[in-house]
């Protein structure tokens, strides 16, 4: 939020009525600044408009790399100590898809992971002024940014739909 601006907190019951004032708010003048909830929302996401994560795409990026970097790795050792077993080929095509396999697992967690942190957009070396503890235990929480002089507007509209407002601004 901005230095002129105010956060008003409230607090709903039912996601679906938090679901119904987040479109309402995305819809009016006021900013959106976060939205909090007990439990994952269906309803509040489809009111977000939350768009699809990327993070498939690093763990599909990991999981070529991985098979791709086993597989050479293991021609690498084949091909570098000449160990010759029973008359097979050195460079065996099959044996090293197991090998592929397992770095396509270990390197798709490790894009996963990263693709998870780059998404969030961690650390976030950010305080949470509109954050209120109700809304992490009991109830779902929609915290609106606005000037100072529209305030007592947007309480207004909260207590409407049935919301309670924070009251320690």
């Amino acid at each position: 939020m901005r230095d002129n601006q105010t956060g008003v907190t409230a607090f709903f019951k039912e996601d679906q009525k938090a679901a119904e004032a987040v479109r309402q708010v995305r819809d009016s003048g006021w900013t959106l600044a976060d939205v909090y909830g007990p439990i994952p929302s269906e309803a509040i996401s489809a009111a977000l408009s939350l768009k699809k994560s990327p993070v498939g795409w690093f763990t599909l990026a990991g999981g070529i790399l991985g098979f791709f970097s086993g597989y050479l790795l293991a021609m690498f050792t084949a091909g570098r100590w000449d160990l010759i077993v029973s008359g097979k080929p050195v460079l065996a095509v099959i044996p090293f898809f197991i090998v592929g396999f397992e770095f396509t697992v270990l390197f798709s967690v490790f894009g996963n992971v990263v693709g998870m942190i780059l998404s969030m957009r961690l650390p976030a070396y950010r305080d949470l002024p509109g954050y209120k503890t109700p809304g992490s235990g009991e109830d779902f929480t929609v915290v609106v940014a606005c000037g100072e002089s529209e305030q007592s507007d947007v309480q207004a509209f909260f207590s409407e739909r049935g919301a309670r407002i924070a009251q320690d601004q």
